[in-house]
């Protein structure tokens, strides 16, 4: 199983981004999704999940009414607007087993920095 983020980058307060992470060697449909997040000196943080069918999600409080998850076939994409300089951080996509229990596994994350 193989996960790859793209689209971060370096962007000023109030604008957007809209990561992407595409899945390949294992069957998308089966597998909740989700965002992390890891800033220098801190610990990784959930940002947001989604369900294997795509009909639940959830936030994180920071980022709430700011991000959207979502997902097709074989993506899962984290659209982020407003962003702040604390959203500043390496962005993790992860993929846990729905019908089973499983380890979570990881891609190699995207860099997000937010500064003026």
């Amino acid at each position: 199983a193989q996960l790859t983020e793209s689209g971060g980058g370096s962007v000023q307060p109030g604008e957007s981004l809209r990561l992407s992470c595409a899945g390949s060697g294992f069957t998308f449909k089966n597998y909740d999704m989700s965002w992390h997040r890891q800033a220098p000196g801190k610990e990784r943080e959930l940002v947001a999940s989604i369900s294997n069918t795509g009909s639940t999600t959830n936030y994180a409080d920071a980022v709430k009414g700011r991000f959207t998850i979502s997902r097709d076939n074989a993506r899962v994409y984290l659209q982020m607007n407003n962003l702040k300089p604390e959203d500043t951080a390496v962005y993790y996509c992860s993929g846990k087993a729905a019908l089973w229990v499983g380890n979570p596994f990881w891609g190699q994350g995207t860099q997000v920095t937010v500064s003026s």
